[in-house]
Order: C-alpha cells, then structure tokens, then sequence
C-alpha cells in the first residue's frame, strides 16, 4: 500500500511523460497517409502479354491503436490523480507548536495554502517599522499610539542693548557699543510621537511566524505520509467514451 507524499512524487512525473506521448499521437493523427494503405496486381490479358511487379504499401497506423494508445497513458495518469485527489479528501494532521495545537485536523490542500500565505505574512512583518531606540517610549492611551515625555525648550528673542565703553568728557564724547542679548520670550514643549511597535515585538511576531511555518510543514508531512487506497477509475472514463473492451 502506497503513502500519500509518494503519490505525489510521481504525479508530475506521470503528467509530462502523458503529455509527451499524447503530443506524438496527435502529430500521427494529423498524417493521414500513414492510415492510408494499398495493394496492386497486374494481370496480362494473355500469357504473351508484359508481366508488371505488384504494388503495396500497408497501413502504419490505424485509429483505433490511436485510441488503445491514448487510453492506456491517460487510464495510469487519471487513476494515478483520482488516488491522490481521494486521499487528499481524508488526509489531515493537526498543527502544533511547542506541543499546544494551534489548528485541529487541519485538510492537506489547506496546510499547502497556509504554508504559503505564511510565506506573504512573514515578508509583511519583515518590513513592520520599529521606535526609535534613541528615544524612550511608553504607550499613551488617549492618542493610541506611542509617545516621549515631554521636553522643554525656550523660545529667545535678541533685544537689542548698549554698552558704554568710555563716558564722555569735556573733550569727547562718550563711547557707547551696541550688542543684542538673547532674551527668553516662551517656552517650547515637545513631544513626539510614533506608530511604530518595539523591536521586542516585531522579532516576537517574527519568531512565532516562524514557528508556525515550521509546524505547518510538519503537519503537512504527517497528513501526506498517511497511507492511501488505490483508486481505479480510468477504465469506466475510457468504457463511457470508447465502448467497452471485449
């Protein structure tokens, strides 16, 4: 009794070598000469007359080895596909992860589209955006989303000012230098914020991710190395359409 994953080891296989040899009997169709066959003899009127050789040519091919051809390649591909297709119906396996199930009795053509969609999911979070590690975060409430303290800085203004270098006296006047001073006009409060997640929480998605697909290709071995019973329908395929082979 075969197993499911050695069904499906030769399916493909069975499907190209149908495929070549289909493709060479529809190349043979399209030849009618090769159906095409004759024989010729000549018969002189009286012993005296020209003796001339027979002519033959046989058939090479004929439409009903067309068919006994066809269907003997494609009877082992259907029954070989109907095997696989019927099994697939029963073959199931649970995934698991660290020895909790997380899907029960999931079907084989299931895991084979979760495994895949895994695939998409884990390229997604692959490119998720992380904080700022040069920032602290904490996870404010009521902008649902994740902020920094705030930090304060003032807002200057330069005023302009004078400074006397020399006073003045009977003879010269005083010196006086201008210069501008920075004055604090406010104050700024600043706070940022971000929709991004934490490192520690894409690698964790990441992670499980992961594990899931490993669980999954697990599940998927075990539903597929289920053994499976031989499944004989190209013969009744063939009956229908052909007739019955005596």
């Amino acid at each position: 009794m075969a197993k499911l994953n050695q069904i499906i080891a030769v399916v493909s296989g069975k499907k190209n070598r149908t495929q070549k040899v289909l493709t060479e009997i529809y190349k043979n169709l399209q030849k009618e000469t090769l159906f095409d066959g004759i024989s010729r003899t000549y018969q002189a009127v009286d012993e005296e007359g020209e003796t001339l050789p027979a002519e033959r040519k046989n058939i090479q091919f004929k439409a009903s080895d067309a068919i006994q051809e066809a269907r003997e390649t494609l009877r082992e591909l259907i029954d070989v596909t109907a095997t696989q297709d019927w099994a697939n119906r029963e073959a199931a396996a649970d995934v698991t992860v660290d020895g909790n199930v997380v899907l029960e009795n999931v079907p084989v053509t299931y895991l084979l589209f979760l495994e895949k969609q895994l695939i998409d999911l884990h390229a997604f979070a692959s490119t998720l955006p992380v904080l700022d590690t040069s920032e602290t975060w904490q996870w404010d409430a009521n902008v649902d989303c994740y902020s920094t303290e705030p930090t304060f800085s003032n807002r200057t203004k330069k005023v302009p000012r004078s400074h006397v270098l020399y006073e003045a006296t009977e003879q010269h006047p005083a010196q006086v230098e201008m210069y501008h001073e920075d004055i604090a006009v406010g104050q700024w409060k600043t706070m940022k914020f971000s929709g991004a997640i934490s490192a520690q929480e894409k690698n964790q998605v990441i992670v499980r991710i992961r594990q899931l697909q490993d669980a999954v290709k697990f599940a998927r071995e075990e539903a597929n190395g289920r053994n499976v019973e031989d499944v004989k329908i190209g013969n009744k395929v063939f009956d229908f359409v052909f007739g019955a082979q005596s």
